[in-house]
């Protein structure tokens, strides 16, 4: 399939980001407007968490640019839900890729090239990762950046992995591998779902590429390990089954 047969739909859960939000959508466009899509469709998912003027601020800005669609989900209980209903938007809409990139340029939109230049190779995910040749996490504590690389020593060891970043949430995705993922159902409430995810994954063609990571999106806080811990707990037995 050519570049120019690709619609591309870009899912970004947005909270409390009014004085970046038009910088960061717009850049975000601008460089996924080199790529030569048929389509490009960015999904800003808002949802009750985000307490500042950032819904209003997206939507004065989409009524300027078309390819911004505001999804408005009040009905989410946890950080999951608003990736989950960025997913299916785009899905439902018909994206050909789907790419997953947090906002507030925690992650880089001068990174997001790499991602379409290695999905054309025909793989059906492209991870990105902070500790692979040429990856950084900057201005984090060192607390989370303990977490992170030992969450992903940790899966790959009990999931049979062998990524270099099991925790990282810039990714891009087929249409089909996105399906099966949201099919196999995203059982985590916290951010170990991105491990999840890449657990799901592991039989699929994919790929890591170097990402420059600065800022922590959010706290990894008690509630988060314990939700780490359990849920892959339960993935290591799926994969004991030969269910995994």
């Amino acid at each position: 399939m050519q570049l120019s047969e690709i619609r591309l739909g870009i899912v970004c859960p947005m909270a409390n980001e009014q004085h970046c939000a038009v910088a960061f959508v717009s850049e975000v466009l601008e460089e996924c407007g080199h790529g030569g899509f048929k389509s490009v469709t960015f999904y800003a998912i808002v949802d009750m968490k985000s307490t500042d003027a950032t819904r209003h601020v997206l939507e004065d800005l989409a009524k300027r640019q078309f390819r911004l669609r505001v999804v408005w989900a009040p009905e989410n209980k946890c950080m999951v839900d608003a990736y989950v209903v960025g997913y299916r938007a785009a899905l439902t809409s018909g994206s050909d890729w789907i790419l997953e990139i947090d906002a507030g340029f925690s992650h880089q939109p001068s990174d997001i090239s790499q991602f379409f230049e290695n999905m054309r190779q025909g793989y059906e995910c492209v991870f990105g990762s902070r500790f692979c040749r040429g990856g950084s996490m900057k201005q984090s504590p060192f607390r989370r950046y303990v977490i992170s690389r030992g969450g992903t020593i940790i899966s790959n060891v009990l999931l049979g992995t062998s990524l270099k970043d099991m925790t990282s949430g810039f990714e891009l995705f087929s249409h089909p591998a996105l399906q099966y993922v949201l099919d196999k159902g995203i059982r985590s409430r916290g951010p170990f779902f991105q491990t999840e995810i890449k657990a799901y994954c592991r039989n699929l063609k994919i790929v890591e590429v170097p990402i420059q990571y600065r800022n922590a999106s959010h706290r990894v806080g008690s509630a988060a390990l314990k939700d780490a811990f359990t849920n892959l707990a339960w993935l290591f037995q799926l994969r004991l089954r030969g269910e995994l």
